[in-house]
């Protein structure tokens, strides 16, 4: 396979020592992998941890701090450490590159997710290789995107990549931990029925924060959105990008769609609750309806207008989520209600959803 644009993700695990310092040798690796696939005409973007293992050592920390300000620290430290062995070793091959700090905004809100991708874009014009990390000295533990991988699946839905290589430490995908004997290697993945026999159980390193799990997810948002998947070791980054036949491959199951749904649905978490009832469910899952208050019975959680809710059936089930129109505080006076009832009692203010379709996802058709 030829891509034309392949996002490439590295873990922390894959560009450090076992002591939790930047190994050049590693990062010298996937540069060179990296740079065979620009000298063939690909245009590829590089999502890199590493950050805050970076800033381990100058702080004299030897593990990954467990609470934000000081991961925050550490990640403000190491970023340019990080950036600055990149552009070195980027740099004896010719190439250029450009430090690009998300955070969730970044890809969700309209109009910051446009001038991101006007970023990339003119990044590509100019011959420039992106690398991208999430802005961990400014992100919040409320609003992050929780791991690279995630990261990355939406980074290729914005810059619309042909492939999205997730590179660890282990091979591909298994079974089960690789380290078991019964465990078996899974070579392709063409929808959730290949995985019904997969343990994915969280397996992190010292230094980094994702493992199998946050893997899959990526794989199933991008797959989600028609862009085809390439989990690999690091060390077998080249042949990944080139597209041989490394790893596990996972095919594309859907079309592209708002990035903002992606979000929503695989990488957000969720500020409240609203009960629906069994009309309400079939509106939403049938007629792929909005969300208005007379189908809303209650209300759980502290939320704000524009965050994100989940929508629960009377049988407990989250049958979908959405970015909410009002707040917790003022909804439960509104249930029930009709929208024109409260648009005549309340104003035209009211005359709106509460969860408008588009901002909406289904995650159990019921």
């Amino acid at each position: 396979m030829s891509a034309r644009r392949v996002v490439v993700k590295v873990g922390s695990s894959s560009l450090t020592s076992a002591a939790g310092h930047l190994d050049p040798e590693k990062v010298g690796h996937v540069v060179d992998a990296l740079a065979a696939a620009r000298r063939r005409g690909d245009e590829v973007v590089l999502v890199s941890s590493g950050a805050i293992a970076a800033g381990l050592g100058p702080l004299g920390l030897t593990t990954r701090p467990r609470d934000l300000p000081t991961q925050q620290a550490a990640a403000s430290v190491g970023q340019g450490a990080l950036v600055a062995h990149y552009s070195e070793r980027f740099a004896a091959h010719g190439i250029t590159v450009g430090q690009v700090l998300l955070t969730v905004e970044d890809v969700t809100r309209r109009s910051h997710y446009r001038n991101a991708h006007q970023t990339f874009a003119r990044l590509h014009e100019l011959g420039v290789l992106p690398v991208v990390n999430e802005n961990d000295t400014v992100a919040t533990s409320e609003i992050r995107f929780g791991d690279n991988d995630r990261l990355a699946a939406l980074v290729a839905h914005l810059v619309h990549a042909d492939l999205l290589v997730l590179l660890s430490d282990v091979d591909g995908l298994y079974t089960g931990h690789p380290s078991l004997p019964e465990s078996r290697p899974i070579t392709d993945v063409h929808g959730p029925d290949d995985l019904d026999d997969v343990d994915v159980a969280r397996v992190g390193s010292k230094v980094g924060t994702g493992g199998m799990v946050t893997k899959v997810e990526a794989a199933r948002i991008a797959t989600g959105a028609g862009i085809p998947v390439v989990l690999a070791r690091a060390d077998h980054a080249r042949a990944a990008v080139l597209g041989e036949q490394v790893g596990t491959r996972f095919h594309p199951t859907g079309r592209r769609r708002p990035t903002r749904l992606l979000w929503l649905e695989h990488a957000s978490e969720t500020k409240g609750r609203l009960l629906v009832d069994d009309g309400a469910v079939r509106a939403l899952t049938v007629r792929k309806a909005s969300l208005l208050a007379a189908g809303i019975v209650g209300v759980e959680g502290e939320f704000g207008a524009g965050e994100p809710v989940d929508v629960v059936a009377p049988d407990g089930t989250v049958v979908a989520r959405g970015l909410v129109t009002y707040d917790s505080a003022e909804l439960p006076t509104l249930l029930g209600r009709s929208t024109p009832d409260l648009a005549a009692d309340l104003g035209a203010d009211y005359e709106r959803e509460v969860v408008h379709r588009d901002d909406l996802v289904v995650l159990h058709p019921h």
